[in-house]
């Protein structure tokens, strides 16, 4: 796991909030997450490209969009390895692997490996980490 990469991007908090929406800053800056079957991109089947909400980073592109199932939009990789960075999780009585936005820092999600071939991986996403750019 990599807790030694710094996100290239830095704000005050005061700058996020004016940036993000309420529900975004809660994510992405607080660790939250939304509701199973609430947030978008959960069923989302069109073709395009899933950036960062808070640094427009790209992340996970659709052809690597599954359904696993679990409410929230889940991918078997990210658009590039050094897209994302992982972080140890021991909120909730329990061990996870969080995944945050490696250019900004931003909370997305966990990594689960429980996925499709050819990674075995489940990325798990808040629907509200993420703005959507169709495929032209």
């Amino acid at each position: 796991m990599s807790d030694l990469k710094s996100p290239k991007i830095t704000k005050t908090d005061a700058e996020w909030r004016e940036q993000l929406t309420p529900e975004q800053y809660r994510i992405l800056r607080e660790h939250g997450t939304e509701r199973a079957f609430t947030g978008p991109y959960w069923n989302s089947t069109e073709k395009g490209l899933y950036r960062c909400a808070a640094c427009d980073e790209a992340l996970f592109i659709s052809d690597t969009k599954f359904d696993a199932g679990c409410g929230w939009p889940s991918y078997f990789e990210p658009v590039k390895p050094d897209a994302v960075t992982e972080h140890r999780d021991i909120s909730h009585g329990m061990v996870r692997t969080e995944i945050r936005c490696a250019n900004c820092g931003g909370h997305l999600g966990h990594v689960f490996p429980d996925g499709p071939p050819p990674t075995g991986l489940r990325y798990c996403i808040n629907g509200h980490s993420m703005v959507f750019e169709p495929q032209a």
